[in-house]
């Protein structure tokens, strides 16, 4: 296995923090390792302490290095939150080539040229993602590459992001020891991953259902046309099964995941549980039924809340309907609960790899698509990690190793920007 085929992807959540380690192979990727840590210093999908999320981090990816033998250094990073915000622009260059056959070079001028739009001081451009290119007035051109023009054009739609919270993920990930490689939108990620071409081309909403907070990515013609964070997740139903049943928030989650579902009608009052209530050591027993009374009004409310938030949005019936993740979704029931709620066909994406068949990796393994993806059309080899050697967490301060050279972006610009405060 060479090792400049080895990508890791960064998914820090409420709940969780996860590293997933892929090899890429002839322009795509198997799972080989992954790295699962609770995550603490996470509230609602934001960072509030520095040193416990370094904490997480740090653990999930010693249990993926572990799982493969190699040392980590560099890493993609997930991001999210309801400080990103999208903006269309349009980009203008000359193809420079004598013979006008229009090259790499053209396509990274004139994605320079659409990222160069007016922002208010406190945001920052995270990424800039193509909707089609102009080639001498022909539109709908997706690669322009090899193709004969003089004047090359893009539609694009511009990512931004609020600059604390980009600078407190990348200071946590970099207190970690490890280098971040680059930021990827993780309704991004999620929704190559997860949405096939013709639901992104007629209209559908992919909904990700954390912990603390819900990602809606709302996809028209082909792109990413909205997005929008709610601060709801599956904390609020673990936190109505410690009020409804009188016990501590860990044992309720504990019930959640081992006995909850989301829908009475499917709930078993056979299936028995004890759990030991708040302020004495008595236990208490409950059945399947008596939890679902208390979990199915909380789910319809999330997914009332969703409905409501796309109707926000400006987006009413849209064909490809709705595409579920996140780890909440993997509660049985939820389907019935979404179809109920959403009155639209409704589906639960899964990642089809070995080891992450679950709907809480989307996001995770979502990054390394986009990853593998973006470096396929630039016709460039991904970089990866450094020697595959055995994992020596007491080198972790010292400065990673360097992986590919690649222009300074938007981590850098951050860098500089902070410069003072570091």
């Amino acid at each position: 296995m060479s090792n400049n085929d080895i990508i890791v992807s960064l998914d820090i959540g409420t709940s969780k923090v996860r590293a997933i380690i892929g090899e890429v192979t002839n322009g795509t990727f198997n799972i080989i390792g992954v790295g699962s840590a609770n995550s603490e210093g996470i509230r609602k999908g934001a960072i509030v302490d520095i040193d416990q999320t370094v904490q997480s981090i740090k653990s999930a990816v010693e249990h993926a290095e572990q799982m493969v033998g190699i040392q980590i250094s560099e890493v993609y990073v997930g991001i999210s939150g309801n400080h990103i915000g999208l903006q269309s622009s349009h980009g203008v260059v000359a193809v420079q080539n004598e013979d006008r056959e229009i090259g790499q070079e053209d396509i990274e001028r004139v994605i320079k040229a659409a990222e160069v739009i007016a922002l208010p001081p406190e945001r920052e451009v995270i990424d800039v993602v193509a909707k089609q290119y102009i080639v001498d007035g022909l539109e709908g051109i997706q690669d322009p590459r090899g193709m004969i023009g003089v004047r090359l054009e893009v539609e694009a739609t511009i990512i931004t992001g609020a600059k604390t919270p980009i600078h407190n993920l990348l200071r946590c990930v970099e207190k970690s020891g490890l280098k971040v490689k680059d930021l990827v939108l993780m309704s991004l990620g999620a929704g190559g991953l997860a949405l096939s071409k013709d639901e992104k081309s007629m209209g559908a909403v992919l909904v990700d259902i954390g912990a603390g907070s819900t990602t809606i990515a709302v996809y028209q013609e082909g792109s990413l046309t909205a997005t929008s964070t709610i601060p709801i997740g599956g904390e609020f139903v673990t936190n109505d099964i410690a009020y409804g049943l009188r016990t501590l928030t860990d044992q309720a989650e504990k019930v959640k995941l081992k006995y909850g579902c989301s829908w009475i009608d499917d709930a078993a009052s056979d299936v028995t549980f004890k759990v030991v209530r708040i302020g004495s050591n008595v236990e208490k027993e409950f059945n399947q039924e008596d939890l679902a009374a208390i979990i199915e009004p909380r789910v319809q409310e999330i997914f009332h809340l969703i409905s409501q938030e796309v109707k926000r949005l400006g987006y009413t019936d849209l064909p490809g309907g709705y595409i579920l993740t996140g780890g909440t979704v993997s509660m049985p029931g939820v389907l019935k609960a979404a179809q109920s709620e959403l009155s639209s066909s409704v589906r639960i994406a899964v990642p089809d790899y070995i080891g992450v068949r679950d709907p809480g990796f989307t996001g995770g393994v979502g990054i390394l698509h986009n990853v593998v993806r973006s470096f396929r059309g630039r016709g460039n080899v991904v970089s990866g990690n450094s020697n595959k050697k055995p994992v020596n967490r007491s080198k972790q301060n010292s400065a990673p190793s360097q992986g590919a050279v690649r222009k300074p972006g938007l981590v850098d610009r951050i860098k500089d920007i902070f410069s003072d405060f570091i």
